[in-house]
């Protein structure tokens, strides 16, 4: 008999242990190891279960956790409840809701992890209408819950009525209450009423030191922290963390130093103060001397590698680690993918056994920053629970390389899952890739979706708008920016001064940039190349002075803008002037567009053998628009021997496009050089160039026409065909003096 109890005491001993251990490995991450466990174990009790559904649950794997519940071969409060948690760990509240409702008898811990989830979404909705139904309104916690659900977002009239009503209260109460005002930043009234509260506790002044601290306030944070009357780790440690954030830190240190206890959480905080300050070999030194090191001590240490980008570093730490820890993984990986080292980012991802949504999210972006789609989609249509981050990625991803059809596939394929942001990464995608029109298309359908346009979303309609000189619905745009409340918004008002000086109406453009508040490079850019695309070089020039009188330093794109100006009213003078002071003045190299704008500037006034030298002294290699730039200005001179010279450099460039060779048999036919007109002719057909077709757009009553040549599906070609030659033939049956 004594031999049987003690053979059951044993084996009660064993499943508790495993039951411990699976808790500990799912705890820690390691929940291959947990799985492997729980399948090895011969026995198992309700505790087994609940241990594993908790281990799922805690690594993303929530469905998983939901197929082991339903398979349990009995279920009590806590394996529903541990259910429940998992769902809202992982932000599934309509899921967790759904399985709360269907508890036969749901206790005070259930309705409390129901409604503390709603209050800290800021649905205090729903969380009202659970508290109003709890059948026992004696739970202090629930209590608590809605206090700092309503202090939270600010109501603390609400949250002070429910304070007052409680039956009981206790620290946490009190401590709720003082949690909303500090959070929000409300610390005059924080303080008014932390000397009322009838109780406090350490976490009571932590919280007003927190609140400082949040501010910047730190004198006032430092004398608050002298006050209290027992200082834990978190004291010190959010004081300490404050000096740091603000780049006090010898202050910082000084307090790290004179820490009665240090515990691993105190090291922590004064490594990352280091590692955030780029003060690696500072953090590295600590890292060493550090008694005990947690996941959060690697993981900081390996970010701070790869933030200076020494991977090797991070990678040796990593190798190191005791166990792996998915944040420090992620971590590596991240530092392998913004150096496009993919292969390597990947070998570490197979290596990880549960990957989180962080970690699908970090290898996706990089395949699709690198172009490399086919692996971005593979892992795309692997992965299990995507979020809004994983499909606009995708959308980023294929408008990075052109592929427009497979990005609106994967925007039509999130449904109802699609928010601003992916509605803002279609038509910048579109924008990106030169669509104008499209992306006015998708903003337009966003509108009438009922969707809310926010500054971005304006600031890439107006963009469409300025490339089309679509006015009518630019200025429609306009209004919608001021009833939205956007039209103050930096961006927004950029792209509006942008949109009204390439519509050709600088006068609103410039009665935008005065009443702009504030202004920044951008704005004076947009307005400097409106004056340049209307002809006000004059204006442009003064512009510029003005601007840097200022004490606006101008950028390559001010340049741009001022020198095209030059170019396009012939102040030759003046535009090599300004070339010699970009670079001499404000050491900013030339691009391309400012050699453009420059061999345009000397070509135009004839000076085609000083454009032809600066074409070949150029530190960067001419594109075709240089090339064609110096082969229209040879056109306009007569110039057929530095002509043949830019036609030959275009054929190299754009091997596939005739205005080369159209250009070139104009000049020779100019000059009745027929024998060479027909040898260009030849040339050109031998070459397998193709004419590209000719494409107009037109705004009428607020819709954008667009006209293809040749296109056989233009809608009502032939109509506009027969209208073109009656009003034709009208012309010439008609006087001169009546058109007169």
């Amino acid at each position: 008999m004594k031999a049987s109890l003690k053979s059951i005491g044993n084996k009660g001993s064993y499943v508790f242990n495993q039951n411990k251990k699976i808790t500990q490995l799912g705890k820690s991450g390691r929940v291959e190891e947990a799985i492997k466990m729980f399948s090895q174990m011969s026995q198992k009790n309700t505790v087994t279960y609940n241990s594993m559904i908790s281990a799922y649950a805690k690594n993303g794997r929530v469905n998983d956790a939901r197929k082991l519940f339903e398979q349990m071969p009995q279920r009590n409060l806590v394996s529903w409840n541990s259910m429940i948690a998992g769902y809202l760990h992982n932000d599934k509240v309509k899921e967790a809701r759904e399985l709360f409702d269907k508890m036969f008898r749901p206790d005070l811990f259930s309705w409390a992890l129901m409604i503390t989830c709603y209050t800290r979404k800021g649905e205090l909705e729903k969380a009202r209408e659970l508290f109003d139904l709890l059948p026992n309104k004696e739970d202090t916690a629930c209590w608590n819950a809605m206090v700092a659900g309503y202090a939270k977002i600010g109501n603390y009239n609400e949250a002070k009525k429910l304070l007052d009503a409680m039956p009981s209260k206790n620290i946490v109460s009190w401590n709720s209450m003082l949690s909303g005002y500090t959070k929000n930043g409300e610390m005059h009234l924080a303080l008014k009423f932390f000397e009322a509260m009838e109780e406090r506790d350490v976490v009571s002044w932590n919280l007003m030191l927190d609140g400082y601290v949040e501010l910047d306030d730190l004198d006032s944070a430092w004398k608050f922290f002298q006050k209290i009357p027992e200082q834990n780790v978190v004291s010190w440690v959010t004081m300490l963390s404050g000096y740091a954030r603000n780049g006090r830190m010898l202050e910082a240190r000084r307090l790290f130093d004179q820490m009665p206890i240090r515990n691993v959480v105190a090291w922590n905080a004064m490594i990352a103060a280091y590692v955030q300050r780029g003060q690696i070999e500072e953090a590295a030194r600590l890292f060493i001397e550090m008694p005990e090191r947690n996941p959060v001590s690697w993981t900081t240490m390996i970010d701070g590698y790869v933030l200076i980008a020494k991977l090797d570093e991070a990678r040796r730490l990593l190798d190191q680690m005791p166990y792996k820890n998915i944040a420090a993984q992620t971590a590596m990986i991240s530092g392998y993918v913004q150096n496009k080292r993919m292969d390597e980012a990947n070998q570490i991802f197979d290596k990880i056994g549960t990957h989180d949504v962080v970690c699908w999210n970090v290898m996706i972006k990089g395949y699709a920053q690198c172009g490399r789609m086919d692996e971005a989609i593979n892992l795309f249509r692997q992965m299990v629970n995507k979020d809004i981050v994983t499909w606009n990625t995708m959308i980023a991803g294929y408008a990075q390389i052109g592929q427009m059809d497979d990005a609106v596939k994967i925007f039509e394929e999130m449904g109802k899952r699609r928010n601003t942001v992916s509605w803002n990464s279609l038509i910048s995608s579109f924008l990106q890739n030169e669509f104008h029109l499209d992306a006015l298309k998708i903003f337009v359908l966003m509108t009438q979706e009922g969707k809310k346009a926010d500054h971005s979303t304006l600031a890439c309609a107006l963009s469409a708008c300025a490339h089309l000189a679509a006015l009518q619905l630019g200025r429609q745009i306009h209004h919608l920016a001021i009833k939205s409340g956007y039209v103050n918004d930096l961006f927004v008002g950029n792209s509006l001064i942008t949109m009204y000086a390439k519509c050709g109406r600088i006068q609103n453009a410039e009665l935008l940039f005065k009443d702009a508040d504030p202004v920044d490079v951008i704005s004076w850019n947009s307005l400097i190349a409106g004056y340049a695309i209307n002809g006000n070089a004059t204006e442009a020039i003064k512009l510029f002075e003005e601007m840097v009188m200022e004490g606006v330093a101008p950028d390559p794109v001010t340049f741009i803008g001022v020198l095209s100006a030059c170019s396009h009213v012939g102040l030759v003078d003046w535009g090599l002037k300004l070339f010699e002071c970009m670079t001499e003045v404000y050491a900013i190299e030339p691009l391309v567009e400012h050699y453009a704008c420059m061999i345009d500037l000397l070509s135009r006034a004839g000076r085609l053998d000083e454009a032809f030298e600066m074409v070949k002294g150029m530190k960067i290699k001419p594109n075709a628009g240089i090339w064609g730039t110096l082969l229209g200005a040879c056109r306009m001179h007569q110039n057929i021997k530095l002509g043949r010279i830019a036609v030959e450099k275009l054929s190299e460039l754009e091997p596939q496009k005739t205005s080369r060779y159209a250009l070139l048999s104009n000049m020779h036919a100019e000059a009745g050089r027929w024998d060479e007109v027909e040898k260009v002719r030849v040339s050109m057909e031998g070459s397998g160039a193709q004419k590209q077709p000719g494409c107009s757009w037109i705004e009428v009553k607020n819709q954008i026409h667009t006209f293809l040549s040749g296109d056989p599906k233009q809608c009502r070609t032939a109509e506009i065909c027969n209208t073109l030659k009656t009003l034709a033939a009208q012309i010439r049956n008609t006087p001169l003096a009546v058109i007169i």
